[in-house]
């Protein structure tokens, strides 16, 4: 069953450390544009209509603040996205711990679900004198976690475009339906979380 004019729809949860990029990496695929400054996101939504592969879906990019202030909310983001984009930036090493951390998290609370679509994606990459991160170690990560990874720069628009696209294809593939009817992220009203 398709929507409206057959447009499927897909959500997308972009997690990551704080100051890696993942703003940055939304605004460059979104709009097209490079945020300049860095300002602590909360969370924003995108609603984009993509064209990919001779066909158009609806994709909902949720950009979430970053893992430091790692809570129950962003649990609710890992049981409610439909696919991932897990963003460390290729000049700070410990920022791919917090990969490692969140993609623990997405199998804990997915519990052993298959084929979750997840694309891991590392930003900065025009930065290369302060590079920290080696292809050769995120070759090896690729292998060890057997998820694609994508080194981008939002700053020059290298590679941004093709992690999204390859998350969608992924999601297309793993929900042909798109998103279940009347299924919507609910922006919190103001609600209080008490942990």
């Amino acid at each position: 069953m398709t929507g409206m004019g057959g447009v499927q729809k897909y959500s997308a949860v972009v997690l990551g450390a704080g100051g890696v990029g993942k703003s940055a990496l939304v605004m460059r695929y979104g709009k097209n544009m490079f945020l300049e400054q860095y300002d602590p996101t909360i969370e924003e939504e995108y609603d984009l209509t993509v064209e990919y592969e001779g066909k158009r879906s609806r994709l909902e990019i949720t950009d979430t603040a970053g893992v430091e202030q790692f809570t129950g909310i962003n649990e609710s983001y890992i049981q409610k996205g439909m696919g991932f984009v897990l963003v460390f930036s290729l000049i700070q090493q410990a920022s791919l711990k917090d990969v490692d951390h969140i993609l623990q998290q997405i199998y804990r609370i997915r519990g052993g679900e298959e084929d979750i679509p997840i694309v891991v994606v590392g930003t900065k990459m025009d930065l290369t004198g302060e590079r920290e991160v080696s292809s050769q170690q995120i070759q090896e990560l690729a292998v060890q976690w057997g998820l694609p990874f994508y080194e981008t720069s939002a700053k020059k628009g290298w590679h941004v475009n093709e992690a999204f696209n390859h998350l969608l294809g992924r999601m297309r593939r793993r929900y042909p339906d798109g998103m279940p009817r009347g299924q919507k992220h609910r922006k919190k009203d103001g609600q209080c979380l008490v942990m």
